[in-house]
């Protein structure tokens, strides 16, 4: 599929017939929806059906979209961050059925001595938020978030029930890896996943990759 000249944005890639139903709704979330860009790649049975790219990188609209632009996964990336833990475990050195604050002592404050690594992993250690304003910019405050989750009391009994940690899953499995591996998340995934089998993926990008 190449760029039409009579549309306002680039868009570029393949979609196998049975699934072009995919590209036309991509198609529309660029020229209806307020899309400014975006990547969609669909694999069935190992196949590529979809692999589509289109729009414009910058706000300006100077820069279109490419087959390898870079972009912000959200969520995805506590899939990345539970190999690190998973493969941690597979090597022995991370027990799914311990506590937490085995790995991490600082945990155990606030009455969190029941939360165990696999409550952690699975969303069920009943810590999905913090009740206390934090700072502007908290977020990127590793040893901020830290801090604050290691000192916050349960919100739940662990694994009672399973309430999504969307915002503090990254800090309590990552500090896990911390803790046992000795070096940063984005730098255990860097160092043991992505490097080794060539995957344009971080978790903490590069300053030289940020244009």
């Amino acid at each position: 599929m190449q760029h039409d000249a009579n549309e306002a944005f680039p868009l570029e890639g393949s979609c196998r017939d049975d699934f072009a139903g995919i590209a036309e709704e991509f198609r529309r979330n660029l020229s209806a929806r307020g899309e400014l860009g975006a990547s969609v790649a669909v694999m069935v049975g190992g196949e590529t059906v979809v692999d589509l790219w289109g729009g414009w990188i910058d706000v300006a609209r100077t820069r279109p979209w490419a087959r390898d632009t870079i972009a912000v996964t959200m969520s995805s990336t506590k899939a990345a961050t539970a190999l690190c833990a998973h493969m941690l475990a597979a090597e022995g050195d991370l027990d799914f059925d311990a506590p937490v604050y085995r790995y991490w002592p600082e945990f155990a404050a606030a009455g969190k001595r029941e939360v165990l690594v696999r409550h952690v992993l699975s969303h069920q250690a009943g810590l999905p938020a913090l009740r206390t304003q934090l700072k502007p910019g908290a977020f990127y405050d590793w040893e901020y978030m830290i801090e604050r989750l290691a000192a916050e009391a349960l919100f739940s009994k662990p694994g009672s029930s399973c309430g999504y940690h969307g915002l503090t899953f990254g800090y309590l499995v990552g500090e896990l890896v911390r803790r046992v591996s000795g070096q940063a998340l984005g730098e255990f995934f860097r160092r043991e996943v992505a490097e080794p089998l060539g995957i344009d993926y971080w978790i903490g990008l590069p300053a030289g990759e940020r244009a």
